[in-house]
């Protein structure tokens, strides 16, 4: 049977990103499948592209995947992209369509839930000690102007996050790009729940954790980062941090009915953390990368 592929346009620009879209069709006009690229601009990861690839169960083992990838992986190229990144569930025909390829096994992520319409563990609730010399402070949205600067800066604790061999570059952050981000969230219709550690003799962040709620705060909230400056990590702030998240959202939010998180397999500290929280996990994903320059 044939298909044939059309170039959409982005209806929906995005900051330090590029997009490109592609749906196949059949001649009718009857989509069989999609794909998105998104070609990163800010600096540390002009090299980089990624990919989002779908096609229906029923339209599978035609061609469709197949072609929608190489016109992604030409337009990575001819972009001067010398990585092209694509997920799949672990163990999903997705994964067995990448492997088959030239894409190599890069990193993998372990998703967890906490669920949050049963009683909590007591193990898991028990009051998480502060260790002494630091507070926690919180706020919805936008970082507030008091703390924008040492927020900005503790972003920083996210640059040696295990990343394999994806070869995913350094994400620079600046205050412009922290409000974005915000904006971004708020656009959508969610809500950004953000807890920081403070260190007390300085008055600086020194790490954070965020919590993003759907539109309509019902159904499953998602982490987003998670870090702790070097100099600060050993001392329980991750774990408290995000005890405090998951406090507030138990009690200021009923229609939320659990919490996601991912975390790379090898990240052992943010594993133990989730694990000691309550979260258990529900699958894993693999993160192909694939080679674009010789």
């Amino acid at each position: 049977m044939t298909f044939r592929l059309t170039a959409l346009a982005d209806p929906a620009p995005l900051a330090h990103t590029r997009r490109l879209t592609w749906l196949a069709s059949d001649p009718d006009g009857t989509p069989l499948g999609a794909a998105t690229l998104a070609l990163f601009t800010s600096t540390g990861q002009a090299h980089l592209s990624s990919l989002t690839l779908n096609v229906h169960p029923a339209e599978r083992r035609r061609g469709v995947g197949s072609a929608l990838l190489s016109a992604a992986a030409s337009a990575a190229r001819e972009d001067g992209r010398r990585v092209l990144l694509v997920q799949a569930v672990e163990g999903s025909p997705g994964d067995g369509f990448l492997s088959a390829r030239d894409f190599t096994r890069a990193l993998v992520l372990e998703y967890g839930r906490l669920d949050l319409t049963v009683p909590a563990d007591p193990s898991a609730t028990a009051e998480v000690p502060l260790h002494p010399g630091y507070r926690l402070v919180s706020w919805l949205g936008s970082c507030p102007d008091e703390w924008l600067a040492t927020f900005t800066l503790s972003r920083t604790a996210m640059d040696d996050m295990p990343m394999g061999d994806t070869d995913f570059g350094l994400l620079v952050w600046d205050e412009a790009r922290v409000l974005a981000a915000a904006k971004a969230v708020a656009d959508r219709g969610e809500l950004l729940h953000t807890v920081a550690a403070v260190e007390e003799a300085t008055g600086t962040i020194v790490g954070f954790t965020e919590l993003v709620l759907p539109a309509g705060r019902a159904g499953d909230a998602q982490h987003y980062g998670t870090g702790v400056l070097p100099a600060h990590r050993r001392r329980g702030l991750a774990r408290a941090m995000k005890a405090e998240a998951i406090r507030w959202a138990r009690s200021e939010q009923p229609g939320i009915t659990g919490l996601l998180t991912d975390t790379a397999e090898h990240n052992a500290g943010m594993l133990a953390v989730n694990h000691a929280l309550g979260y258990r996990p529900t699958h894993r994903s693999v993160e192909f990368r694939l080679s674009l320059q010789s």
